[in-house]
């Protein structure tokens, strides 16, 4: 084996400024930069390519032993660029090793690929996100995987009671997708290990504010969609995880089906990172602001962000969590129908609505419809709900905007 890397490799710690002592922001600027070889930019350029030439027969032999490694063999591999997304996304979640994927949803079905056989059970919370039920329920189901629906507020006993002997997975979302459970990852962690199952976290949410390998998580999964990217212009996703074993397996799975990510929607995501820090921070603060200012209003029945001390699960957000997010859902009061709030939606200037969250603008979209429960009753559909995502307008604006249309609801 060669002493020297080959063509557009590097270590996984390179682009990393992982236990550096240096703070997130620092981290975030300064990490998976290229340095003074790349003709003095202070961006790494954009690697695109499919053939990787190599000097030598007898370098290219040594390839295949080391096809794991940061080391470029074909374009589906990866590049540089590539991997220093991934060695960012594993220092944001503190992980050995990440693995980027095209879209969020593809990150969410991989590792649920990776460790799942036909005759294996599965179980997924009942909060969990949309297309993921849709997979377990669809794909997984024709391979002779079943899952089983959970709590997502289940405690260590009642997890344990749902465990079997074929259970490999124990899939968690914490909070939940649009009724904002927060599930206690390490007790439910602690449980799964001990009847040998994998624990699967989607840690979009907490993005960094939740650190999954510290609580027992062996793959945390994230949609760069959101928080990474930023600006509403990429899709993609990240499998982090915490072990060299679940590195081969998942990067295994990965090759087999053939996960790929362009290396253009790599390096904007690159570039979002280096925005991070400041961006999170003001979404998250302005969100507060804003679901404070809705606990206020008469028209609102409960706001579901686990930020509040209203929230059910806020201690449990307090003693894992080091701040949150911009995402949060508003339960309207019952006297109002589906349509009078929709209206109210509909007259917002600040708020667009459609899918997706974590890009610089506000969102807002009406979720009743997109909550499915088929193990637990959500509890929290006593009247219209609507999720709101905070972007980067001046606090202020946005909550004069929101105050100009709830002011419309007959009172």
């Amino acid at each position: 084996m060669p002493d020297h890397l080959p063509p557009g490799s590097q270590k996984p710690s390179q682009a990393s400024g992982h236990n550096s002592g240096h703070g997130f922001a620092t981290r975030m600027s300064h990490g998976g930069r290229p340095g003074v070889r790349e003709h003095g930019f202070v961006n790494l350029p954009v690697y695109r390519g499919s053939t990787v030439l190599y000097p030598s027969c007898e370098e290219r032999g040594t390839i295949n032993a080391r096809s794991f490694e940061q080391v470029m063999t074909y374009g589906t591999a990866g590049g540089p660029t590539h991997f220093a997304l991934e060695n960012m996304v594993a220092e944001i979640e503190g992980g050995h090793r990440a693995l980027i994927t095209g879209t969020g949803l593809a990150a969410c079905t991989l590792p649920l690929m990776a460790y799942l056989s036909a005759g294996d059970h599965c179980l997924i919370p009942d909060s969990v996100y949309g297309p993921t039920r849709r997979i377990a329920d669809g794909m997984l189901k024709r391979f002779g995987i079943e899952t089983t629906y959970y709590d997502p507020v289940i405690d260590a006993a009642g997890l344990a009671a749902l465990m079997r002997p074929n259970t490999k997975v124990l899939y968690t979302e914490s909070p939940g997708s649009h009724t904002f459970e927060v599930q206690d990852i390490p007790a439910l962690a602690e449980v799964a290990h001990a009847h040998g199952a994998k624990v699967l976290l989607d840690n979009t949410w907490g993005i960094h504010h939740f650190q999954p390998f510290t609580k027992g998580v062996d793959v945390s999964i994230q949609a760069l969609t959101k928080y990474v990217g930023g600006h509403s212009d990429v899709l993609l996703g990240s499998v982090t995880v915490a072990t060299e074993e679940d590195w081969l397996r998942v990067a295994g799975a990965a090759r087999e089906i053939g996960h790929y990510a362009s290396p253009d929607d790599c390096w904007l995501a690159l570039r979002g990172l280096r925005t991070l820090p400041m961006r999170l921070k003001h979404q998250y603060e302005s969100s507060l602001a804003v679901a404070r200012w809705f606990e206020s209003r008469p028209e609102v029945l409960r706001v579901l962000h686990p930020a509040l001390p209203s929230h059910p699960q806020h201690a449990l957000f307090r003693r894992d969590f080091t701040g949150g997010c911009s995402l949060f859902g508003v339960v309207f009061q019952p006297r109002y129908s589906t349509k009078q709030i929709d209206a109210v939606i509909d007259g917002l200037k600040l708020f667009g609505i459609g899918a997706s969250w974590g890009g610089y603008e506000c969102l807002a979209l009406p979720t009743t419809h997109y909550i499915s429960r088929t193990a637990t009753d959500a509890g929290v559909l006593e009247g219209p709900t609507v999720r709101f995502h905070i972007g980067l307008e001046d606090t202020a604006d946005v909550i004069a905007d929101l105050e100009a249309g709830l002011d419309t609801l007959p009172h």
